[in-house]
């Protein structure tokens, strides 16, 4: 993750504003969106975290930030003195070519300080040497737009603004590489809502929604977005700082759980357990010291003991729970998994000795994969590029985009 924000981060880190003194100008800035009604606002950690002073603008000073430096996110909280209006997390899997906006406060001194929206298109679904936490993006970004929230066509949340692809890594390749840049999945975000015991909203487009222009969604999701300021910090490190690998979270017991209903943890299983009931399943991983997920399969009553965990997949028979301590790193993605289903057709590469986990992350990483079936007893996985009609296969476990 280093790696990302050494290549990034010079292009990314929020512009420079000016050079009257520090304690009365901001040295940098960002964008911010509300993520609930009563004032906590999400945005990168590169914005936030090396202030002295943040400023919402407009809004006064923010306090209480939480920092997840791995995942580049931050959370800070203003005086709201009413309700303010958050964004809604989408839960549909996010699309290839899907059109989206980007909405923040880019170039804040030189352009205009108003907010600006832009548009474009969802390029990839993963970033840089296929870091499922990002999806590719087409949308114009300039310094200033860190933090700020990527939505779909219905107005809800796909990701936050990140980073973009800088000369200097351009320069290294030798390829002038034009409009690349990345966004932080939503679900990514989530996960960082829930490790702080903050709920944020989330819904789909319903099935009669009418298309929203592009001027009536600027002026839906606007009000949600903020200019953050940022006091305090060297001008000269502004540019030039690397951010931390390592995660700031308040420390929370290892032992603690966060439950995801509905989802199933990709990871390492040593141990399962028959006839349990979720709540014993729950007790018995607390009770392990080797224990950091459960799956707990709700049809069979099984519970699935894991060492690690990495992901969380869409399952309907499934209930998830992991531990706090690995709320940084778990990817929540837009898979949805089924057991005992198949979808003939549409192979076009299989992995052979392969284990569930490289099946799905080769899955996530390639565009052309719309869905992949992974065979336990013969360790095999095949990618398929068209989702075909489902058919009942005892032993397959199927995996859907």
């Amino acid at each position: 993750m280093a790696i990302l924000f050494r290549v990034f981060w010079s292009a990314f880190f929020s512009a420079v504003l000016g050079s009257a003194s520090l304690a009365e100008s901001p040295t940098s800035s960002g964008t911010g969106f509300a993520v609930t009604s009563d004032g906590w606002l999400l945005t990168n950690a590169h914005v936030v975290q090396a202030c002295k002073r943040v400023e919402v603008k407009g809004k006064g000073d923010a306090t209480d930030p939480r920092i997840d430096a791995t995942n580049d996110l931050a959370l800070v909280k203003i005086n709201a003195a009413e309700p303010l209006q958050p964004l809604v997390f989408r839960h549909a899997p996010t699309r290839l070519g899907e059109d989206i906006l980007a909405i923040g406060f880019p170039l804040a001194t030189l352009l205009s300080d108003s907010v600006k929206v832009t548009t474009g298109n969802v390029n990839a679904l993963a970033g840089l040497r296929n870091d499922i936490r990002y999806i590719q993006i087409s949308t114009p970004i300039q310094p200033g737009n860190s933090g700020g929230p990527v939505i779909d066509r219905d107005g809800f949340l796909m990701g936050i603004t990140s980073a973009t692809l800088s000369k200097s890594i351009a320069d290294e390749i030798g390829i002038t590489a034009q409009n690349v840049n990345f966004a932080i999945r939503a679900s990514v975000a989530d996960l960082f809502l829930q490790s702080q015991s903050i709920t944020g909203q989330s819904g789909d487009r319903a099935a009669d929604q009418q298309s929203i222009s592009t001027a009536d969604l600027a002026e839906k999701i606007t009000p949600s977005v903020f200019q953050i300021l940022c006091y305090g910090e060297e001008q000269e490190q502004a540019s030039t700082k690397i951010p931390s690998a390592t995660t700031n979270l308040p420390a929370q017991p290892a032992a603690s759980l966060i439950d995801a209903r509905g989802y199933d943890a990709i990871g390492f299983d040593y141990r399962a357990v028959k006839d349990v009931s979720y709540s014993g399943c729950h007790e018995i991983c607390e009770g392990d010291s080797q224990c950091k997920a459960i799956t707990y399969n709700t049809k069979h009553s099984v519970c699935f003991l894991k060492d690690n965990v990495v992901a969380l997949i869409r399952n309907s028979d499934a209930v998830a729970a992991y531990s706090s301590s690995k709320a940084a790193d778990v990817i929540m993605s837009d898979f949805t998994s089924y057991s005992g289903i198949d979808l003939p057709g549409g192979d076009y590469k299989s992995l052979r000795g392969s284990n569930y986990l490289q099946c799905f992350t080769a899955c996530i990483g390639d565009n052309a994969c719309k869905a992949f079936s992974y065979v336990p007893r013969k360790s095999e996985c095949w990618l398929k590029d068209m989702i075909g009609r489902p058919k009942a296969t005892k032993g397959v476990e199927l995996g859907i985009k």
